[in-house]
């Protein structure tokens, strides 16, 4: 594991003074084309070169494709310095047996855990099916605001008593958009007529501002939501679902990450395990103080 990484390290910095001023474009070559020949004779074609790339991190496959020969001379040193260790039966020996063991399990989990995903089928009637029995996840209100703030001119009591007189002012039929003209202190949203936002079901807001507003019909107005620095009023200008096609990848993922979680939790709970000794577990029993004997009697 040192004679690797000490390889991969050198490989790093020779790459790292070689590096081409702009990266070149991977040659037009069959997988199936021997590329290299190795001082033990086995072959290195196209196709296995590609292959290693999609296993290396971002940075080093960008170094290999830049230098191909660089790279190709850096793996040879590697299987060679591999095979002298198989010779010398390293791979017998601890830590590297451990290592190895170790290694391969996680290669193997990962390849498992990427392939049972990969094999989790949705069919189209289901994302329908799912959508239909979950409109309200998909509810979506769209706020006009009216801001009032009582960090400069006004105190928080006089914010709140004026956003209080124009709540009143607009449940008693008064036009919203005026006020909002008139009243706000966002110059944002009152610049567009009090636009505010398309709440939707996940969206990062905080707590006091979604139960005031999620329940609202259409045309309904909140109470005064109080936030750090003023008071706001919202009015629900539109409610509706989003629509399906908008919705289908992100019903497909769910369901299908639910029956990944579904396969893995089945997985786990099979993967049983019998603990034959209590002192490795933890269970085993206090040993009684010194000087005494278990059991009664006197």
């Amino acid at each position: 594991m040192k004679l690797c990484l000490a390889v991969v390290l050198c490989l790093g910095s020779v790459w790292g003074q070689e590096q081409a001023a702009k990266r070149p474009q991977m040659p037009d070559i069959p997988d199936t084309e021997v590329v290299a020949v190795f001082d033990d004779g086995a072959k290195f074609t196209m196709g296995e070169f590609r292959n290693m790339l999609t296993v290396l991190p971002p940075e080093m496959q960008k170094r290999a494709v830049e230098d191909r020969p660089n790279f190709v001379k850096q793996w040879a040193l590697m299987r060679k310095l591999a095979k002298l260790a198989e010779t010398d039966k390293l791979e017998q020996q601890s830590p590297t047996k451990e290592m190895l063991e170790y290694n391969r399990t996680m290669v193997l989990m990962n390849a498992a855990l990427t392939n049972a995903l990969n094999h989790v089928n949705v069919e189209s009637y289901e994302i329908v099916n799912y959508y239909n029995a979950h409109r309200e996840e998909y509810r979506q209100i769209h706020l006009r605001a009216i801001y009032i703030s009582f960090a400069k001119k006004l105190t928080e009591e006089q914010a709140r008593e004026k956003g209080e007189k124009l709540l009143a002012e607009i449940r008693g039929g008064a036009d919203f958009i005026k006020l909002v003209k008139e009243n706000s202190d966002d110059e944002t949203s009152r610049a567009k007529d009090g636009d505010f936002l398309t709440l939707r079901e996940g969206d990062n807001i905080p707590d006091a501002m979604r139960s005031a507003v999620y329940q609202l019909k259409q045309g309904e107005v909140s109470d005064l939501v109080r936030q750090p620095n003023g008071f706001y009023i919202f009015r629900a200008d539109e409610v509706g679902v989003r629509p399906l096609s908008e919705v289908r990848d992100e019903i497909f993922t769910k369901i299908k990450e639910a029956r990944y979680r579904e396969w893995l939790d089945k997985t786990n709970h099979d993967a049983t395990v019998d603990f034959t000794n209590p002192a490795f577990s933890g269970t085993a029993p206090a040993a009684s103080p010194a000087g005494t004997k278990s059991g009664s009697g006197n």
